[in-house]
């Protein structure tokens, strides 16, 4: 029986009624990530567009709330496509946590059927111009690639742990007015969550302060604002976007830059193919390790495990004492 809720404000069109109906009668989504999380024992219903929304939704909402993440594990946000049943979950849930201009189809889904439910975690924080993170896209000659995400900011805050503090806290905001019988409790744990946070960008910021480089090659431009906190030059072998191809000339730039700063690390991720990234190692006489952009939950531990293995990579890489 659909959950009648107070919270909640519909705004579904015909046609988006027809959509939703046909995926309720269809009941093959079994599994189908997104669907709505609303409804189990009253809670309401929050749906998180990737992983570190997700995390922080989790970490605010704790047993209040029933949250769903809209990206499978494993799988690049930017390339995400939803299920007409992840439609009808989005229009269904009491607060959808994205980022504007990162996934169209969520844009697009929550302005056509939840613009009231939606929570930009974008517009909680300071954002920089792609170009101020160094993260311009490479074209390749004649145009040939098309960024069909292009956006006009940097997207990836949650590398910035004291930008993600700050999300956090404006999420437990959004929740006690969502849900405001537990207002407490969202506060509460929005607040241990930053003190977390504050505790692991002290961290970072002391392990990355004394180090013998401050250059990172990474397979692309993800990592502008943890190299701005900490003090670090990001330099990218493509753009924003994780699946567009370096032009010849890019390469050399970047192999040219590498061997003068004798870099010994070229940085690759879990979710794009390492081959131009290992290539260039090869050129310059380094090494490959992974730098985790944290866009998927990682394999193993959480957001806060996995920037501290980044925090040890680093180091490494860098030559920090």
């Amino acid at each position: 029986m659909k959950r009648e809720s107070s919270f909640v404000r519909k705004r579904a069109t015909g046609l988006f009624a027809g959509v939703a109906l046909m995926a309720v009668t269809a009941a093959c989504g079994a599994g189908d990530q997104g669907s709505a999380a609303a409804g189990e024992s009253g809670r309401p219903g929050v749906l998180a567009a990737f992983y570190p929304l997700q995390w922080i939704s989790e970490k605010v909402g704790g047993p209040d709330v029933a949250v769903t993440v809209l990206t499978k594990p494993g799988v690049e946000p930017h390339d995400l496509e939803l299920t007409p049943r992840q439609v009808a979950g989005v229009a269904d849930a009491d607060l959808i946590v994205y980022l504007r201009g990162v996934q169209p189809a969520v844009d697009d889904a929550v302005e056509q059927n939840a613009a009231d439910q939606g929570f930009d975690a974008a517009a909680a924080v300071q954002t920089l111009s792609a170009a101020s993170t160094g993260a311009q896209e490479e074209e390749e000659e004649g145009g040939a690639h098309a960024h069909e995400h292009e956006v006009s900011y940097d997207p990836h805050l949650w590398l910035d742990p004291s930008r993600l503090a700050t999300m956090t806290t404006k999420l437990g905001e959004r929740l006690a007015t969502v849900d405001p019988a537990h207002a407490a409790g969202y506060r509460e744990r929005a607040a241990a969550a930053v003190r977390d946070l504050t505790a692991l960008d002290a961290e970072m910021k002391q392990g990355l302060t004394t180090c013998a480089r401050h250059s990172i090659v990474t397979s692309h431009t993800a990592f502008g604002y943890l190299a701005g906190r900490y003090g670090l030059k990001q330099i990218g072998i493509s753009g924003i976007d994780p699946d567009a191809e370096p032009s010849p000339a890019r390469l050399a730039e970047v192999a040219e830059v590498a061997k003068a700063e004798k870099m010994t690390t070229i940085f690759t991720e879990a979710l794009v193919s390492p081959k131009v990234a290992e290539v260039l190692a090869q050129e310059v006489g380094a090494k490959t390790a992974v730098l985790d952009p944290l866009e998927s939950k990682p394999a193993t531990g959480d957001y806060v495990s996995a920037m501290r293995q980044n925090l040890a990579t680093l180091r490494t890489a860098l030559g920090c004492t």
